[in-house]
């Protein structure tokens, strides 16, 4: 399923596979479908384009609507939008804790409030791991909690080892949903997920207990919450040696072209991040050289692609000027094109990390880049 082929220093090139879609390389950014769709009017179609290997949909959102039991019922996700490459579901508990009011958590789970509605629904290990089944994803992620950071100290530590029990119970239920005759994807596989706030001792305990589990996968969860960045970084140092080297390891949510190049440096072979196409959508376009905001004046007669060395769809086509007119006509066009654009750089990016690993080149990489790609122009 995973298989690292090449290190340098504590980053890894890996290939890992599943049920849909072959070999995927690694390290690998997954393009963010939260509700079975990219926002700013993208089709899976669009996805291959840009080199998508791994779509993200989130079981919070599809719970609430159109509702697991209609995806199952239409015959998975992958069938739902049209997408035969892997799928993983995040498992609804960032959005549990994060979106919805009037929360009660107990060791079942959790009660709260739908954010469409207002209506009651509980959530818990169980339920987490039927609404992934139902929707078949190649990778499902177990229910944890994630608490804001800065968090107190007993209280992270109670949370964590609550979400070490949830793990265990997400595993047998996983389990026996996996051997039903009616499951849409029986070789649906399991990620556990890291928890512990910014407190190490917390983190490395929680590492070396969910190691024991033997999950398809690691996440470390509950990081760029609310701390600075160097902390994540040293939490993820923590951490890694506690993770298991045959198993894949994906950083949640994370983040910024530099979050990324510095958390495959640590070791992180997965990342997910809503930054590009939500960055996208109000104007802001990464490039090559740093970061632009196209809706700037300076790019009203400006014929130049948004960025010269980018080899997407968007830049082999249209201008800067063009770009920057849809934008201020409120033209949906104007978040189609900087939504594929920002997502084909971030695929660009896990590519050319890929390549950088391939020949010996990371840390040179690393040096020219991690830094510059964060820079405001």
């Amino acid at each position: 399923m995973f298989k690292v082929i090449k290190y340098q220093g504590k980053a890894r090139r890996g290939l890992f596979t599943c049920a849909h879609g072959g070999e995927v390389q690694t390290p690998v950014f997954m393009n963010v479908g939260t509700q079975a769709a990219i926002k700013g009017g993208l089709s899976a179609f669009d996805l291959k384009d840009i080199g998508c290997q791994i779509e993200l949909s989130n079981t919070y959102h599809l719970h609430l609507r159109p509702g697991d039991d209609v995806v199952h019922e239409l015959g998975g996700l992958h069938k739902f939008m049209c997408w035969d490459g892997p799928i993983l579901t995040d498992s609804g508990g960032f959005q549990v804790f994060s979106l919805a009011s009037l929360r009660k958590i107990k060791e079942e789970g959790v009660t709260f409030a739908s954010h469409l509605d207002g209506r009651r629904i509980f959530m818990g290990p169980e339920e987490s791991m039927r609404i992934q089944s139902n929707l078949g994803s190649d990778i499902a992620m177990a229910f944890d909690e994630c608490v804001e950071n800065p968090a107190e100290y007993e209280y992270a530590k109670a949370s964590c080892e609550r979400t070490l029990r949830w793990l265990e119970r997400c595993k047998a239920e996983h389990d026996r949903l996996n051997a039903l005759p009616d499951t849409v994807n029986p070789q649906q596989m399991l990620f556990g997920i890291n928890q512990g706030a910014t407190y190490p001792d917390l983190r490395i305990w929680h590492a070396q207990q969910i190691a024991k589990l033997d999950c398809d996968g690691y996440a470390i969860g509950g990081l760029a919450v609310g701390e600075p960045t160097q902390v994540m970084y040293d939490i993820i140092d923590e951490v890694e040696p506690y993770l298991p080297n045959d198993k894949p390891r994906y950083l949640m949510g994370v983040g910024t072209p530099s979050n990324i190049i510095e958390g495959v440096a640590r070791g992180v072979d997965f990342f997910d991040c809503v930054m590009p196409a939500r960055n996208a959508r109000h104007g802001k376009l990464f490039t090559w050289s740093g970061a632009i905001n196209i809706k700037n004046e300076k790019y009203k007669l400006d014929s130049e692609p948004i960025d010269p060395e980018c080899g997407c769809p968007v830049c082999r086509s249209f201008t800067r000027a063009y770009i920057r007119h849809l934008f201020k006509a409120d033209e949906i066009l104007a978040l189609r094109l900087s939504v594929m654009h920002n997502l084909y750089f971030y695929n660009e990016l896990a590519r050319r990390i890929r390549d950088a690993l391939d020949d010996g080149s990371f840390d040179a990489f690393r040096s020219r880049f991690s830094g510059k790609l964060d820079e405001r122009i």
